[in-house]
């Protein structure tokens, strides 16, 4: 009894952190005009990029992203995983290199970018070894 107890707070606990990453960008920008929200667009190579990882890990998955996130913005991953297991669908593949077509030409990875509601550029970054605090307040700063 304890053990189904044990399993089943951890089962709500994970879906009360988890985050919405959208993998459609049309989809991304109707939620956001919607919510009155903007996009965060992040290029990540999941299964290779060190930073992309770290990114992740350490501001991605904090209690405290994903609470500014919830309130503040609509998530877009666009992921470029290398392993033949990992990857992705034909389609998610190219509306992943569409978006890198337009918003990361350089193919640098990690990218974060941060647009508004319409798909418009306010800001980029990559990874920073900081605090979550510190990576949010870096967000906001593109934000006017």
């Amino acid at each position: 009894m304890k053990n189904i107890f044990l399993v089943m707070l951890l089962f709500l606990v994970t879906i009360g952190y988890s985050q919405e990453w959208k993998t459609n960008f049309e989809t991304a920008k109707t939620e956001a005009t919607k919510q009155n929200k903007n996009i965060l667009l992040v290029f990540s190579g999941s299964d290779w990029c060190g930073p992309c990882i770290k990114l992740d890990r350490d501001i991605w998955k904090s209690a405290e992203f994903m609470e500014y996130a919830k309130n503040n913005l609509i998530l877009e991953r666009a992921d470029f995983p290398k392993k033949k297991q990992n990857q992705l669908s034909p389609e998610i593949k190219n509306l992943n290199q569409n978006l890198a077509e337009k918003y990361n030409k350089d193919g640098m990875f990690p990218l974060v970018v941060v647009l508004d509601k319409n798909g418009k550029v306010l800001g980029k970054t990559g990874y920073k070894n900081v605090s979550p605090t510190e990576y949010i307040a870096l967000l906001k700063s593109f934000i006017k």
